[in-house]
């Protein structure tokens, strides 16, 4: 007994060592997790993750890493919106049937083309083309995207070394090797020269929150869906106009885009558009799309 009691502060001493150097590397496992890294580490699943969703860079003010709720308010001056009669125009059954199949024949002729004329388009067809995509619904309806259309040859050419250095490490180490040979039979590569080629690169960056009159910030629900949306829509009035375009994603290329471009810190760059009319020699994969009946159900 003498024996134990000796040597139980030292037992209790070795035990709490024991338990604070779990608790430690516990919160070093955590802080260094993919999910609040800056980048990918050497071991990580999904190193293709965008760190566009992480960008805190700054043109101006500094932010805290954290937001305070006195920097949030809300926005009162549309809390009594008049209701409308709404009676859009209304088609009779056959016309219906027709100009539905007459809009999926234009919409099934859009492709992705990487090949894109400098043949000059007409600003106001651009110009008319965003303002479609601006009708696209959002959440509370806070139209939470802002559209960057760059002409500019010098632009345009920063923008593409920008695009490229970082889809060539995307494509040597952070996309894997299944990505990689997925993308293979499209023969795409970290090679982008349609941003130079084309006449407008069109950038869509999403408003990860608004700017209330009196300088505090506003909620943008669902910003990145309602965005998401407002491309389709983009896409849509690109193809019906003639022109053509391939969807980009460049990953890990939005903090140094917005930059560039002098765009705030609540703006992320969700999708980049070369547009124009199609190369004489543009050419397209054979791909097939589903047949109607693989992607619906009726119930």
């Amino acid at each position: 007994m003498a024996f134990l009691s000796v040597f139980t502060p030292v037992l209790a001493v070795v035990l709490c060592l024991v338990i604070g150097f779990v608790l430690v590397k516990s919160w070093d496992t955590e802080s260094t997790s993919p999910g609040k890294s800056k980048g990918a580490t050497k071991g990580e699943k999904r190193p293709w993750v965008d760190q566009d969703l992480q960008d805190d860079t700054e043109i101006t003010a500094k932010e805290d890493d954290g937001d305070a709720d006195d920097d949030w308010g809300d926005s009162t001056e549309e809390e009594n919106l008049t209701q409308l009669p709404y009676s859009p125009q209304r088609y009779p059954e056959e016309t219906m049937l027709q100009r539905s199949k007459e809009f999926y024949t234009l919409m099934n002729q859009r492709r992705s083309v990487r090949f894109i004329s400098p043949e000059p388009v007409p600003r106001e067809v651009i110009d008319n083309v965003i303002h479609t995509a601006g009708t696209a619904p959002s959440g509370a309806h806070t139209e939470p995207w802002t559209f960057i259309v760059v002409s500019d040859p010098d632009i345009k050419h920063q923008i593409r070394l920008i695009v490229e250095e970082e889809e060539e490490m995307n494509y040597r180490q952070r996309m894997g090797e299944k990505w990689v040979q997925d993308l293979a039979k499209l023969r795409t590569n970290w090679i982008k020269e349609y941003l130079d080629v084309a006449p407008y690169l069109i950038l869509i960056f999403k408003q990860t929150y608004g700017l209330l009159p009196n300088g505090k910030k506003k909620t943008h629900y669902y910003n990145e869906i309602s965005v998401s949306i407002s491309c389709g829509i983009l896409l849509a009035a690109l193809q019906n106009a003639g022109l053509v375009t391939v969807t980009s994603t460049p990953l890990n290329c939005g903090p140094k885009l917005r930059l560039l471009l002098k765009r705030p810190a609540n703006e992320k760059l969700l999708m980049l558009l070369p547009v124009g009319y199609p190369a004489s020699d543009a050419t397209v994969p054979d791909l097939k799309r589903k047949h109607l009946d693989d992607i619906l159900v009726h119930v």
